[in-house]
């Protein structure tokens, strides 16, 4: 099925600094929000402490809910409404008390005594330590980090070194617009996010291999044209494989967003901004870094093969 002919003639290339400036324009946007705000909102999975999820039988504010939670020794704790039931609440509580059972009853007889015994289910709870958080902190960037290493290794090996060098940095831009659209959208970093950044990256790299093999293929046959025409030529080829891709990803993926629930959304959401921003890299981003180099490495040949005329 072909969305495109083959030998459409969209130009792409020309399109590349319009495409940078934009690029950097949204990581910048995200970047600062994240300096203002702090860095992004960690989840409980780095953080530490406490998350409960409690669902009331009866309509009732966040701000009952801490009124009732008062008196407990519970620090700086936060209630916000969770999910599409409006009387589902999240608890979260910057501390992991030793005594889990003990914890929960307190919990409980606290918000009994507000709202009554049989009015409220605690659906779930989750603690994690504050040195369990920055461990599994440190392994989550850790595998992101090898993921690139591998990735470098692996492009580098099977094409060349300056393809590698153009997907790495196009999913580095993968990875920042959806950091950076976390941080807007005020959402929850963790454990999952981690998971959803590693599919990301697969996801955009098999993109742009497919483009790359074309390029290296094209290259080959020695046409008379560009590296920048060949380029273009190359994305064309494979533009109706890249949007049908991205096209039944992005349904998929949307449905899960839509109507995966509360626990997945997260998740969800950064898929569908991490698939979005993937395929626009595969086409910009890394074919406008693989286009640089071509020329810095033609601009450095001709340097060379003129002779320096100093001292004559």
């Amino acid at each position: 099925m072909q969305i495109f002919h083959p030998n459409s003639h969209y130009d792409f290339v020309g399109k590349n600094r319009i495409a940078v400036i934009l690029s950097l324009v949204i990581i910048l946007g995200g970047l600062l929000s994240l300096a203002i705000k702090g860095g992004p909102a960690l989840g409980v999975d780095f953080a530490g402490g406490t998350l409960v999820e409690v669902r009331f039988a009866a309509p009732t504010q966040a701000g009952d809910i801490r009124d009732a939670l008062g008196n407990l020794p519970l620090g700086s704790f936060t209630v916000q409404q969770f999910g599409d039931d409006p009387n589902d609440f999240l608890i979260r509580i910057p501390q992991s008390p030793s005594d889990q059972q003990e914890f929960s009853g307190s919990l409980a007889g606290a918000l009994q005594s507000r709202y009554g015994e049989g009015q409220l289910d605690i659906r779930r709870m989750e603690m994690v330590g504050p040195q369990v958080g920055q461990e599994l902190m440190e392994k989550g960037f850790l595998a992101l980090l090898y993921a690139m290493v591998g990735t470098l290794v692996y492009i580098g090996w099977r094409f060349e070194f300056r393809y590698a060098v153009a997907a790495i940095v196009a999913l580095g831009h993968d990875v920042l617009v959806t950091l950076g659209f976390f941080s807007l959208f005020d959402k929850e970093f963790d454990l999952t996010i981690i998971a959803a950044f590693l599919t990301i990256i697969g996801y955009s790299l098999n993109d742009t291999i497919v483009i790359f093999d074309r390029l290296r293929e094209n290259l080959g046959k020695q046409r008379e044209e560009s590296f920048a025409q060949t380029l273009n030529r190359s994305i064309n080829e494979t533009l109706s494989r890249t949007i049908l891709t991205s096209g039944t990803t992005l349904l998929v993926v949307f449905s899960l967003f839509a109507f995966g629930g509360p626990v997945i959304h997260n998740f969800a959401f950064a898929l569908l901004v991490g698939v979005i921003a993937g395929t626009y890299s595969t086409i910009f981003v890394a074919g406008a870094l693989a286009l640089a180099w071509d020329r810095w490495r033609l601009k450095r040949q001709a340097a060379h093969l003129i002779p320096s005329t100093s001292g004559s």
